[in-house]
């Protein structure tokens, strides 16, 4: 499965920004919770998801990472 099957982005959806396809459900609120602890199983359960969707998110974050450079000073606070 490849995210794209998963995730879309509509600008009269969300302000734009990448959801589950199909929801309101934001990309970003799914990497949050996994952030901070919740469990896939939580995550499925409390937005109405499928594992796929959540493997998606994840997917789509790793794209991102392998394509966007963010600056990092070491010891800036």
């Amino acid at each position: 499965m490849a995210w794209h099957d998963r995730i879309s982005v509509d600008p009269n959806i969300c302000h734009g920004k990448a959801c589950v396809r199909g929801t309101r459900v934001m990309v970003s609120v799914v990497l949050d919770n996994l952030a901070a602890g919740e469990s896939i199983d939580e995550i499925m359960r409390g937005y109405h998801l499928e594992r796929e969707d959540v493997d998606a998110c994840v997917q789509y974050a790793a794209e991102l990472a392998r394509e966007t450079v963010i600056p990092f000073t070491p010891g800036a606070a």
